[in-house]
């Protein structure tokens, strides 16, 4: 037969153990991170009752700020505990456990008890304080991508501007000629013409702003390379008369003739050109050339500006990256050239040093019929 103290310390063991499972049940919810603060809160309540010597008779209740949860059957009686929940250096809420009043006569805390909810108070702050640092921290996250996707959405807009500033230019600047030349009729209608091109060249630039994400096939055909350029350069030239810049072509003899749509090769030779003469903002030399051999047609632009460190060209290519302003900027312009060079079976390569300039070569496959 058990002796009273020997009874008294297996009493003692057992409330031991029962405070023991009860912050191992709080511990455990640190772990589960995917809990909100009304989960958290009504979790330690429901674990509270069962840590006390009468947990039949035990009902808990915390709040916290605007939250209140208690757990089933809770009643508040004159015979209660409670520690006050401290966070940021001020209270925030309560946490109590009460046991309910019946006709027996009612049971006492023990001061371990008393204790032990003053160990749980301290515990479920810091719980309470982790959670609300996620929350914070994933609010802080989510605030940040969408000023990211409007930043992007910015940039794309900046860049579809940008892309259409090149043919309207053209387009309003042919229609100005025209209507000084309209007692020369050859003359109007060469203008005319090269607004109709203007105009297409615009509606491609919108086509493939819009399949940007989803890039459909080019309409291929057979191209000469050296003849778009020249089209090309037609469009941009005028606008750059009095820029400073001297444009030199040294083409390949013949008809270097690559298979592609002329539409998406234009805009690849107009962006790089125009790349090259805001590289160039005191002026310089831009020098346009081909080259050809057995099995391939390559395009040069070079230009003698203001270059580019190794950060920039590790990331020209990138969508939305640009290192000019927000007015200025393409953000787009290189990363469609890279695509569509891709989508064309060529390679851009790119070589540039601060102060020296940059040179842009770009490599197609000849047709097979021409190999």
């Amino acid at each position: 037969m058990e002796t009273t103290n020997e009874l008294e310390d297996r009493v003692k063991l057992v409330e031991r153990n029962k405070e023991l499972s009860c912050l191992y049940e709080i511990a455990k919810i640190v772990a589960d991170s995917e809990k909100t603060l009304p989960e958290i809160l009504q979790t330690i309540a429901d674990v509270l009752p069962p840590a006390f010597r009468y947990p039949d008779k035990a009902c808990a209740r915390i709040g916290f700020d605007h939250l209140v949860v208690t757990t089933p059957g809770f009643e508040e009686s004159g015979l209660g505990i409670r520690e006050t929940l401290v966070l940021g250096g001020g209270p925030r809420g309560m946490i109590e456990v009460f046991y309910r009043e019946g006709k027996a006569s009612a049971p006492r805390f023990l001061p371990e008890e008393k204790t032990l909810l003053a160990t749980i108070a301290g515990q479920s702050t810091l719980l309470i304080g982790i959670r609300m640092s996620n929350d914070r921290k994933n609010e802080l996250e989510n605030q940040l991508r969408h000023a990211d996707r409007l930043a992007k959405i910015g940039q794309l807009t900046s860049g579809m501007a940008h892309e259409l500033n090149e043919p309207l230019a053209g387009i309003l600047g042919f229609a100005q000629l025209a209507g000084r030349k309209l007692h020369e009729p050859d003359t109007v209608k060469r203008y005319l013409d090269r607004i109709v091109k203007a105009c297409l060249n615009a509606r491609q630039i919108i086509r493939n702003m819009m399949q940007f994400g989803s890039p459909s096939q080019p309409n291929m055909e057979t191209v000469d390379l050296n003849h778009l350029i020249g089209e090309s350069l037609d469009l941009v030239t005028p606008r750059f008369q009095g820029s400073g810049v001297r444009f030199e072509r040294t083409l390949a003899p013949g008809r270097p003739l690559i298979t592609g749509d002329p539409a998406q090769l234009a805009q690849v030779i107009v962006n790089l050109v125009i790349n090259a003469i805001h590289a160039m903002p005191r002026g310089g030399v831009l020098t346009v050339a081909t080259q050809t051999s057995d099995e391939e047609v390559s395009l040069t632009v070079k230009d003698t500006g203001t270059g580019m460190d190794k950060n920039t060209l590790d990331q020209i290519f990138l969508p939305f990256f640009t290192t000019k302003d927000v007015d200025q900027g393409t953000g787009l312009g290189l990363s469609v050239v890279h695509g569509i060079v891709t989508a064309h079976g060529g390679v851009i390569d790119v070589a540039s040093q601060p102060g020296l300039g940059t040179v842009f070569t770009v490599t197609f496959p000849k047709p097979l019929d021409e190999v």
